[in-house]
C-alpha cells in the first residue's frame, strides 16, 4: 500500500486533496498541519509521496523541500506543491528548490489525481 504525506494548514485542504485522490485506490494517508510536523513524519517514517503547501505559519514549504532533497533517504522522494501562488516566479522557485510537480489552487480534483498518478511510484496516469 502507498503512504502518502498531505502537507497544508487548512484541515479543510487538507482533506479535500485526500477526497481528489481516493481514486487512487489503496493509498493510506497521513496528514501534516505544518512544516515542522511535515519533517517530523518525513524522519520518522517512510512515505511514496508528498503533497505539500508552500505558505504556512511556521515551517514554510521551500524549507520543507530543502530538507527532503538534503536526506540521503528521501532525496528522490516526489513531492508535488500545491499553492495559491500560481505564478510563473513561485512555479519556477519551487521546481529550483526540487519538487517534481505544481498546482496553483484552486484546481481541477482531476488535476491532483493527474500529477499524483504522474509522480506516485507504481501509478501510471490515465490514457
Amino acid at each position: 500500500m502507498k503512504r502518502l504525506l498531505i502537507v497544508d494548514d487548512s484541515k479543510l485542504m487538507r482533506d479535500m486533496v485526500a477526497a481528489c485522490l481516493r481514486p487512487l485506490g489503496e493509498v493510506a494517508f497521513e496528514f501534516a498541519a505544518t512544516g515542522l510536523e511535515a519533517i517530523e513524519r518525513l524522519a520518522l517514517a517512510g512515505f511514496d509521496l508528498v503533497i505539500l503547501d508552500i505558505n504556512m505559519p511556521d515551517v514554510g514549504g521551500l524549507e520543507v523541500i530543502e530538507f527532503v532533497r538534503a536526506q540521503d533517504r528521501l532525496r528522490t522522494l516526489p513531492i508535488v506543491v500545491v499553492t495559491t501562488r500560481g505564478d510563473d516566479a513561485s512555479r519556477a522557485r519551487v521546481i529550483d528548490a526540487g519538487a517534481s510537480g505544481f498546482l496553483a489552487k484552486p484546481f481541477a480534483p482531476a488535476e491532483i489525481l493527474e500529477a499524483v498518478r504522474r509522480f506516485l511510484p507504481g501509478k501510471q496516469p490515465t490514457a
